[in-house]
């Protein structure tokens, strides 16, 4: 799997401090140096005492709030860097933070003789945490945290020209009769009216437009992909308020592709000019966003020849009348179907779900060997993540170098 071969990194830590390199501590417009992980952990390695440990305690309080400090507050986290504290009085045994998953355990350091026991460590890339507070036998909150490098491409970038994201209100739909939908259009700065884009289309939109456009941005300037309008579409609510979600994208059908063809990118070339040829366009999606990103290509793929899927839910949730009907049936269809031409990406965490509809990890696994076994192009990969997009967006940019990849100007009319 070119461009995604893994690193090995050490966790490192000296009495549960994170020693973070001098490059990381960052300067304000005032010229004075913000509180964040690198500080906390310099701090710490002083070993404070008196006032320097009470106002420190504060500074704390501060910046990872009070709200929860009495349970154990969620954890901090920028980049590979976790920050944790909790504030007890007078504690049985000294407050730990545990990783269940491996049987970790983090020492917590108290500042001074406040009541506040804190740590700032630097994780392995790409890890993810099963976490808890521990005092002496007594666990209190719990959670799930996963880390990852920043990619260079993922932040703005001020020397790129910047795209702009039009809010295109709520749209009425007739193939889904009775719903309605929020969604946006993303246009890049190099867009020109005479040229047909190409187009992506994302699912669950409004959890993508936030951070998707800076990479389109980047990606387009340095022609790593190539022109190409974004639509963010969320999916469908009846005026009672019910969401249609589930039926829209769970369902084995040519109904959202319909959806997307006969209503959405019609409405949008009333302003775009867009591509009307398969190698131009791409569909993605989270969950069950990610398998209807699957079922649209995979009815449509005249029209549509990539995939983007994080997480995908290729599990029995559409199980209909047989219980049987859901998308677990792609991998066994993928190897008895004729290639189809469309190319696909899938991401997935070694923790994501495990309930009565399949397990999420086992299911993209064998939707990553049913796509080996039957010749097509895909990319698959496993992380130890949950069901969250962190994963996917760490990766959001070598996923559309990969996708994007020779892809041919679009045809003459």
């Amino acid at each position: 799997m070119q461009g995604f071969a893994a690193r090995s990194f050490q966790v490192l830590m000296c009495t549960g401090l994170m020693m973070l390199a001098a490059s990381n501590v960052r300067v304000n417009a005032q010229g004075s140096v913000p509180f964040d992980h690198a500080t906390l952990a310099d701090r710490l390695h002083a070993k404070p005492t008196g006032e320097a440990a009470v106002k420190l305690a504060e500074e704390v309080r501060k910046w990872l709030g009070s709200k929860d400090l009495k349970k154990g507050v969620k954890p901090k986290v920028d980049g590979i860097n976790v920050a944790v504290a909790i504030e007890v009085e007078k504690p049985v045994a000294p407050p730990v933070v545990v990783d269940t998953f491996r049987d970790l355990t983090l020492p917590l350091i108290r500042i001074g003789e406040t009541n506040l026991y804190v740590a700032s460590v630097g994780l392995k890339p790409s890890s993810a945490w099963n976490w808890a507070y521990r005092i002496g036998d007594e666990q209190l909150s719990s959670g799930t945290l996963e880390v990852y490098l920043d990619h260079q491409e993922n932040l703005p970038d001020p020397t790129k020209p910047k795209g702009t994201v039009k809010d295109m209100g709520d749209f009425r739909s007739k193939v889904f009769e009775g719903t309605s939908r929020k969604w946006s259009v993303y246009v890049p700065a190099q867009y020109d009216p005479k040229v047909p884009a190409c187009v992506m289309v994302f699912q669950d939109g409004s959890g993508y437009r936030d951070f998707v456009p800076t990479v389109f941005d980047n990606l387009i300037a340095s022609k790593e992909m190539p022109v190409t309008i974004g639509i963010f579409v969320d999916p469908g609510k009846f005026d009672n308020g019910k969401s249609n979600r589930s039926f829209e994208y769970d369902t084995l059908s040519d109904q959202y592709s319909r959806f997307l063809l006969d209503e959405i990118l019609p409405e949008t070339e009333k302003q775009w000019n867009l591509r009307h040829d398969a190698p131009g366009r791409a569909v993605a999606g989270i969950s069950s966003g990610g398998i209807c990103a699957f079922t649209v290509a995979w009815e449509r793929p005249d029209q549509f020849s990539k995939v983007l899927s994080w997480v995908g839910s290729f599990t029995n949730i559409a199980h209909g009348k047989t219980n049987r009907e859901g998308g677990h049936n792609y991998s066994a269809l993928i190897r008895k179907t004729p290639m189809k031409p469309i190319r696909v990406f899938l991401q997935d965490g070694s923790n994501d779900l495990d309930n009565a509809n399949g397990n999420w990890p086992l299911a993209n696994q064998q939707m990553a060997k049913s796509l080996r076994y039957a010749g097509y192009d895909y990319q698959f990969v496993m992380g130890e993540g949950f069901h969250s997009n962190r994963h996917g967006r760490a990766i959001l940019p070598d996923s559309l170098k990969w996708l994007w990849r020779e892809t041919p100007a679009a045809p003459k009319k």
